[in-house]
């Protein structure tokens, strides 16, 4: 089961067997069985369903859902179709079924449910995403690269840096997840306006309790969609930050930077008409799919003014967003674990570009020592652009421009400014920066 009860091949050979299965027909109307026989379990502490009468709901309760399809023909209410089938099914005990209960108490806790394992395959996925980073951080941590800002070269950083700010931001990510795990991870038995007039908190209790929900704070007929909506927001911030990676890499990856490369498998082919070609396909796939996870975020907020204790606008909505946002967001998690792991990078090449442009790239160490010798900051600044610029166009080197002006070499010997021309000196910080995001 795919997309909306559509079958889509790629998203079911990446996305796990278990969140495709939860979000199935079969398993919207288990849960729903789950939440009716724990009702009357709860019904029966009380003494309000006899004995023999919950065995009999225990052992005969079920549901043929080709059955339960049918039947919404006639009653054109799910909820209705469901419990009739499942009565009959049961005899005469199943009077006792839906006693007091109004239908979104069943759809509601059973989606919460199925939203809260959601949320925990998701998570899983994450995790590790999370270990592949901080992986190939530490082992990457000291690989110099050019570090660009607007698509221009800026100041050297590593490739270890990268990968821990993909981390630092996986980590908000699970987070917020958490959060929104905790604050989807309600149930509510509680009637047909939530004034528990036909039914005592204690079976909501039980209920709730027995598939690990907290009871709501306060419920109307339906569960407040604002709690929904915090975890739908969740997924299309994760989505952005998969976008993010995606999109650096296939930055990285054109031909006239190759610095990385995703994986290649034997067999792959790049084009069908261009046998050279290697393409970023996977970090393009997710680039793409996150407009549309993200999409999902807003029909969640709207969902959340009903009219007055409820309205059922929200429904339609969640019957596509609850299957399509979790099975999409497991899919891109998996997808994107496979790219990292596999993600070559070219060292080589990274130095190479590094040196591309005569030295410049050094320029305001350059701008900095200049100021501290004495020159103010307008003046140093021109003349570290005139011999910047002028190293660019003339495709001379920086550090022989400035060797041969006496208005730098008046302030600043040759020597000295051999050592700004260091690498090193960015990264003396390198310490510190993984310390804060790995040792949070």
């Amino acid at each position: 089961m795919g997309f909306s009860g559509v079958t889509y091949p790629v998203i079911e050979r990446y996305s796990r067997p278990g969140m495709s299965a939860l979000w199935s027909q079969e398993s919207l109307l288990r849960t729903w069985l789950d939440v009716e026989i724990l009702a009357c379990e709860g019904w029966a502490k009380l003494g309000k369903i006899p004995a023999d009468a919950l065995d009999a709901i225990r052992a005969k309760a079920q549901f043929d859902t080709e059955k339960v399809l049918e039947r919404e023909k006639e009653t054109k209410h799910d909820v209705a179709a469901f419990v009739s089938v499942v009565q009959e099914a049961v005899g005469e005990a199943g009077r006792f079924i839906h006693l007091g209960m109004t239908s979104s108490d069943v759809v509601d806790t059973a989606f919460a449910y199925r939203m809260t394992k959601s949320a925990d395959l998701v998570l899983g996925e994450l995790d590790r995403v999370l270990a592949i980073t901080k992986k190939r951080a530490i082992a990457e941590k000291d690989i110099p690269m050019m570090g660009r800002t607007h698509g221009i070269h800026a100041e050297p950083t590593t490739m270890g840096t990268k990968w821990l700010l993909w981390h630092d931001a996986f980590k908000r990510s699970r987070k917020r997840l958490v959060a929104a795990r905790e604050e989807i991870s309600v149930g509510k038995i509680s009637g047909a306006v939530g004034n528990y007039a036909h039914l005592p908190p204690e079976v909501e209790r039980h209920v709730c309790e027995s598939l690990g929900l907290r009871v709501d704070t306060l419920s109307t007929q339906v569960i407040t969609r604002d709690r929904f909506a915090a975890y739908f927001n969740a997924l299309a911030l994760l989505a952005s930050t998969i976008e993010m990676v995606g999109t650096e890499i296939r930055h990285l990856q054109r031909t006239e930077v190759s610095e990385v490369r995703e994986g290649f498998t034997k067999g792959q082919k790049g084009s069908s008409a261009m046998p050279h070609k290697r393409n970023p396909i996977s970090a393009e796939n997710l680039c793409g799919l996150a407009r549309l996870l993200r999409s999902m975020a807003f029909p969640a907020m709207e969902n959340v003014a009903l009219w007055h204790e409820r309205d059922i606008s929200h429904s339609s909505v969640e019957r596509v967003i609850g299957a399509d946002a979790n099975i999409l967001a497991d899919y891109m998690l998996a997808r994107l674990a496979g790219v990292l792991e596999n993600l070559e990078i070219f060292p080589q090449q990274m130095l190479e570009n590094l040196n591309r442009l005569q030295g410049v790239i050094f320029s305001q160490r350059v701008l900095i020592t200049l100021c501290e010798r004495g020159l103010s900051r307008d003046d140093a600044y021109k003349l570290v652009q005139e011999h910047a610029l002028g190293a660019l166009d003339k495709r001379e080197p920086f550090l022989g421009r400035l060797k041969k002006d006496t208005r730098v070499t008046s302030v600043v010997t040759p020597g000295e400014l051999d050592k700004i021309f260091d690498l090193k000196a960015y990264f003396q910080n390198l310490d510190y920066m993984f310390a804060k995001v790995l040792e949070s």
